[in-house]
């Protein structure tokens, strides 16, 4: 695994993709806030997994818990 210079708690490690897919992200982030092909597919994968973990952490709720919370945001004024 990689270690970047000025992040010195973070590890990289190598992840292959298509060269045709990596093509046409390259193009994709042209005159964009991206510098690499790997800051584009961090900041899509953060993402992804971030929705992802939501998602199942708000079906691990059940219909009942759901209520109790409906209920206080209710009596705390937010619904």
């Amino acid at each position: 695994m990689k270690q970047r210079i000025g992040e010195p708690n973070t590890r990289y490690t190598t992840v292959s993709i298509p060269i045709t897919l990596y093509d046409r992200i390259k193009n994709l982030i042209q005159n964009t806030g991206f510098t690499s092909v790997s800051q584009f597919v961090i900041y899509v994968l953060r993402d992804v997994v971030s929705s992802m973990e939501q998602e199942k952490m708000s079906s691990t709720i059940s219909e009942e818990e759901k209520k109790q919370i409906i209920e206080r945001l209710k009596k705390l004024g937010y619904i």
